[in-house]
């Protein structure tokens, strides 16, 4: 234990020295991005001759197999030198040694500089930010992949690009968005409003938690550094189906390896997530008195944790039919094709609703404040959730119709397909009801939730027609496919972020952002979406397949416009970047509760105190009682007392 004198026992000051003081120590051994280079090169070299030393002991042909140095030195054993120079396990190292601890003095917790954000932080609501803004910067990159074969796309013909730089384009696309923004960004806003929302003051695990930002940004980088191995990027698309992904080029590995730093960043999110909310909800706070948000985030982590392993094991069985010669998925060796993709669905239909479920809980919280009316049917909307978390491991097969699967399992897989649509259609009721008869305030955050109900809608009734086998069988590998899942992926959960960071922003920043801005960064991208994507509903049903670099000329002039189309969404978003960046510098300072809800992350200042309450706060009510008078969902403080026969 460490002591504390009476002087100053704030964050940060007052620790006795004790017999161990602290050393100061110089740029090349203190943690940050210097240590983190010059360990990422050491570890590589260990790597690297870890391999050479077995090879040569074991006589395994040329020691420098450079294909297994960079899956071993430069994708396994870097990314560790990089983690323990920034300084993700100096706490643990210390205490597995033996060597005292160092102070838990806070000196590592919290932001009171831009610099905060650039290295290991333990406070969730930085972590939060860390985790948003990463996600955002890839999805602007891999929104500028977008860009560069829409550009080839635009008229028959090869003009620009090659075949395997055009699949490597639309991989790593496809890659960075569902792997870096898609799945992360929910992590994100909900570590900073989660333990806000239950009156937690962080994390439960708190250097847990700075670990798992910390391994997303290595898996970014190295679907990107793809580009730079021979060969190029791996180009089998973001599914990766073996055995063609094993006889690719390095750059193949890239994916695998970056599959499995981006996954156990979700495994450790979820588990904290989950402990979080089971353990250390506020006095008061019972599962039925949660948001919906927190309820989403809780079945989003149980999905997580249950689901990711799968895509995991899938990608070490790619690697060693590669580097290690077996043959789970090689046919000339006995290995079963169509196992890559059963394992590979069986995590990435379930991972379909990790990508939407807390947006449905975004669209909740801002739907019921910004039409003052409670949540219709709350209970049966979070049992919803749990409807869909058990569904959604039913339905993988419907990916496979046109595979070569058992046709046995083809009617189970369609009926199990349909049935999910049942929880879904609850939601979007409730969604409606909520607003009827509401006091709406169009407020960006609410068009934002209007325009996705509207996308998801479309997106889920195109999912219906491809849960169908007769429909699928005629419609597989189209751009019909393809407008599907963006209708799903854009119009519904990146719409749904958008809504969840401008209703937080002022919470997270304490300022306000350009209401003028806003709407206008809705409507161009409500607009351009349709615009972008709708059109690749009938260009498909016509027969264009999806996945090729060039098509018949008669599709020409339908392409051509969707690549406009596609060049005036990506502009819509830099209006977006502008309004959070001038706004966050110079922004109306915002009060500590501007939509007026009840939700406890509201109760607090803005932004929040770093451990969040300075008084524990007690919950009475529900969330989303507006309209009932006097009802409240939590005093802070001492609890008021509850008259005999109140509501639960």
């Amino acid at each position: 234990m460490t002591t504390v004198t009476e002087h100053g026992a704030s964050h940060g000051a007052g620790h006795e020295p004790g017999p161990y003081p602290p050393r100061k120590r110089g740029i090349l051994m203190r943690p940050g991005f210097v240590r983190a280079a010059w360990c990422s090169a050491v570890f590589f070299l260990i790597g690297m001759y870890i391999v050479v030393g077995l090879r040569w002991l074991a006589g395994w042909g040329d020691p420098y197999d450079w294909t297994i140095i960079v899956l071993v030195g430069a994708l396994t054993a870097a990314p560790i030198g990089f983690l323990l120079g920034l300084g993700a396990f100096d706490y643990w190292l210390y205490w597995v040694s033996g060597r005292p601890t160092l102070p838990e003095d806070h000196s590592g917790h919290g932001a009171t500089r831009w610099q905060d954000y650039f290295r290991v932080n333990t406070d969730h609501k930085v972590i939060g930010v860390q985790y948003t803004v990463t996600t955002f910067v890839f999805l602007l990159v891999g929104g500028l992949t977008a860009m560069i074969f829409r550009v080839e796309l635009a008229e028959p013909g090869m003009q620009f690009l090659d075949g395997q730089t055009y699949n490597g384009l639309v991989s790593v696309h496809a890659t960075l968005l569902i792997f870096t923004f898609m799945v992360p960004v929910f992590a994100g806003l909900g570590n900073y409003v989660i333990p806000l929302m239950i009156g937690a003051p962080d994390m439960a695990f708190p250097r847990l938690n700075a670990l798992s930002f910390w391994l997303l940004p290595i898996a970014g980088v190295m679907f990107l550094a793809s580009f730079l191995a021979p060969g190029g990027a791996f180009a089998a698309g973001w599914t990766a189906y073996a055995p063609l992904s094993s006889d690719l080029p390095v750059g193949s590995m890239f994916f695998n390896m970056g599959v499995q730093w981006a996954g156990a960043s979700s495994i450790l999110t979820a588990l904290n997530f989950l402990v979080t909310i089971i353990t250390m909800r506020a006095p008061g706070m019972t599962f039925w008195r949660m948001p919906l948000l927190v309820w989403a985030n809780f079945t989003t982590s149980l999905l997580v944790v249950l689901a990711t392993p799968f895509i995991a094991g899938s990608q070490f069985f790619v690697l060693f039919d590669r580097v290690m010669h077996t043959d789970f998925f090689v046919p000339s060796g006995g290995g079963y094709v169509l196992g890559y993709q059963h394992i590979f669905w069986f995590y990435s239909h379930p991972a379909v609703y990790i990508m939407i479920l807390p947006g449905f809980g975004i669209i909740s919280e801002v739907i019921s404040v910004f039409s003052r009316k409670p949540v219709f049917g709350y209970r049966l909307m979070a049992i919803s959730l749990v409807g869909i978390l058990v569904l959604g491991f039913s339905v993988w097969a419907h990916h496979l119709f046109v595979a070569g699967m058992a046709d046995w399992l083809r009617v189970p897989m369609m009926i199990t397909t349909l049935l999910i649509a049942v929880p879904t259609g609850v939601k979007v009721f409730s969604w409606l009801a909520t607003m009827w008869e509401g006091k709406i305030r169009l407020t960006t955050p609410m068009l934002f939730s209007l325009g996705f109900i509207s996308t998801f809608v479309i997106g889920g009734l195109s999912g219906i027609y491809l849960g169908s086998v007769p429909m699928d069988i005629h419609a597989s590998d189209t751009y019909f496919v393809v407008a599907h899942i963006h209708y799903v992926f854009f119009g519904g959960s990146l719409l749904t972020v958008f809504a969840g960071v401008y209703y937080w922003f002022p919470k997270m920043t304490g300022r306000m952002y350009d209401e003028r801005l806003g709407k206008l960064h809705f409507w161009l991208t409500f607009v351009t979406l349709n615009l972008t994507f709708f059109p690749m509903h009938w260009v498909g049903l016509r027969g264009m397949p999806r996945r090729v670099a060039d098509y018949a000329a008669e599709f020409g002039a339908v392409n051509m416009f969707i690549t406009v189309s596609s060049f005036a969404l990506g502009a819509s978003f830099f209006v977006f970047l502008y309004n959070m960046i001038v706004s966050w510098a110079r922004g109306p300072v915002a009060g500590s509760n501007p939509w007026r809800s009840m939700t406890l992350e509201w109760q607090v200042s803005s932004p929040p105190p770093i451990f969040n309450f300075d008084e524990i706060p007690t919950v009475v009510g529900g969330p989303y009682e507006y309209g009932i008078p006097d009802a409240r969902h939590a005093v802070l403080g001492e609890p008021e007392p509850v008259p005999e026969g109140a509501r639960a």
